[in-house]
């Protein structure tokens, strides 16, 4: 046994939520592979839960401590709001960036030729269309519920040591 109540380590707690977001990660990437091009908003927030499996890594080769769980929970959280910004973008609730929403701001001042040419330079992949859903969720809202419960852990790891040591 390692010495915790329930069983749980503040350090399995933590490799599990960076497995999480190392799971996510080779998800996107397996997306990718079936020809789901990935938007701009997208691949930002893949970012944030490289840093989570990093930190992970970290936890697993130097062994668990509160800044590495700190740096964990920060990554999970930055993932969370880049996904629900991203799924909020999805659904209209509110702009995203312009040039991935598929804007071309200026327009009255522009030429025809220069619309053209930033109409030619205009992304493919829009931030603002759905690519996937599953039960009316898109992959952007999944990564926002599953990022959460991923932030949750990250949480739970780091009471967890702030317990084992004494601290309320």
């Amino acid at each position: 046994m390692n010495g915790y109540s329930d069983g749980f380590s503040p350090r399995l707690i933590a490799l599990t939520a960076a497995a999480g977001s190392a799971a996510l990660l080779i998800a996107a990437l397996g997306f990718q592979a079936l020809g789901y091009a990935p938007c701009e908003l997208c691949i930002l927030q893949r970012w944030p839960h490289l840093a989570a499996a990093i930190v992970g890594l970290l936890i697993w080769r130097l062994g668990f401590n509160r800044w590495l769980a700190l740096l964990g929970v920060i990554a999970a959280l930055t993932a969370t709001g880049l996904a629900i910004y991203h799924a909020g973008v999805e659904m209209k609730l509110w702009l995203g960036p312009q040039h991935c929403s598929g804007g071309v701001s200026g327009l009255a001042q522009m030429s025809t030729q220069d619309l053209m040419t930033a109409l030619e330079a205009a992304p493919v992949v829009r931030c603002d269309e759905i690519a996937w859903s599953l039960f009316g969720i898109s992959m952007a809202g999944w990564n926002a519920v599953i990022s959460a419960g991923l932030s949750g852990l990250w949480l739970a790891a780091l009471r967890g040591r702030k317990r084992a040591s004494g601290i309320a």
